[in-house]
């Protein structure tokens, strides 16, 4: 019988609830390593440890291992790894674990979302298996955004021609604009432009597809994009396409996720503009204040209101002191 998720909250570190973990593709991804018989699992990118939780708990019954692979691990996924014995954690960067580690059923391939880091990983797998033997593969990140727009953990480390301009602190992205714009979600280590050969996550998934006949890719459009690789003559390989057929590149998953991160995208905007209408009105209450403390200004009051008293008419419309004061309290 095919696992079931774990009662664990995938939104442990997600306080945005843009649903970032890899955990929520559990329903579909603890089938997959069921079916495929995986007794050991390398998961390339653990962060904090959402997903790693739900491996730990799923590997307790039959015993399997999990190696969590994450150069900056964050101290949840640290203490994780002190509380399973079931898990290892290895604090080095994905390119530089692969080649050592012993190769496992399943890779999990969830770390930096580049076309360059992933093609590696992809080749220093294969490299150690061909044809039937190789593992069952996972990924994510395969939608929008970094489906088809790099992403880079740090640049530097990334060859100078096959990195590209990055988004920076003062524009973000949007879903359906490739380039950037002022009120965009904020990701400053994106590529600035989305599309075109050597981009993206699932660009370099399918590059490496392409040239491998003998290979399955299955693409599930939903929480920023699920996707796996497998051998079509793997013993597993038949139970796997039963479970992933009736979502791949599903037309109405795809509408939804769409309308999802369309959604996400659009409430940012709105708190961009509603930081910028803050600022602005800060800006206006300071200089209200301002005027109610120049001398200028309550000279200019004081004569007013003579004025009034004498029966003079102002020369123009006179603003009072006390309406300032109404109008900073909002009245």
């Amino acid at each position: 019988m095919a696992s079931s998720q774990p009662a664990l909250d995938p939104y442990l570190n997600d306080p945005t609830r843009w649903a970032t973990s890899m955990a929520h593709h559990a329903e579909l991804m603890l089938p997959c390593l069921d079916a495929a018989g995986a007794r050991s699992v390398v998961e390339v990118g653990a962060f904090a440890g959402d997903l790693t939780r739900v491996l730990v708990e799923w590997a307790k019954p039959s015993a399997a291992r999990v190696i969590a692979v994450d150069p900056a691990p964050r101290p949840q996924l640290e203490a994780l790894d002190r509380e399973h014995a079931e898990l290892e954690l290895v604090r080095e960067a994905s390119l530089e674990a692969l080649p050592r580690i012993s190769l496992p059923d399943a890779v999990i391939i969830d770390g930096d979302h580049n076309h360059f880091t992933v093609s590696e990983e992809l080749r220093l797998v294969a490299e150690r298996a061909a044809g039937a033997e190789l593992p069952l593969i996972l990924f994510h990140d395969v939608a929008w955004p970094h489906g088809r727009r790099d992403d880079y953990f740090d640049a530097d480390l990334i060859p100078e021609g096959r990195r590209r301009p990055v988004v920076g602190d003062d524009v973000g992205i949007f879903p359906g604009d490739p380039g950037v714009r002022p009120d965009g979600l904020p990701y400053p280590k994106s590529a600035r432009q989305e599309g075109g050969p050597g981009n993206g996550v699932l660009t370099a998934v399918e590059d490496f597809v392409a040239g491998r006949p003998e290979l399955r890719l299955a693409v599930v459009p939903i929480f920023f994009g699920f996707a796996a690789v497998w051998p079509r003559e793997a013993a597993y390989a038949a139970a796997v396409a039963e479970l992933l057929d009736p979502w791949d590149r599903n037309p109405a998953l795809e509408r939804l996720e769409a309308n999802r991160v369309f959604h996400i995208a659009t409430g940012y905007a709105r708190q961009v503009e509603l930081w910028r209408l803050q600022a602005r009105q800060a800006r206006q209450e300071a200089l209200l204040r301002r005027l109610l403390e120049s001398s200028a200004f309550a000279l200019a009051d004081r004569l007013s209101r003579l004025r009034k008293r004498a029966g003079v008419a102002p020369a123009q419309t006179a603003v009072s002191k006390d309406e300032v004061r109404r109008a900073l309290r909002g009245g």
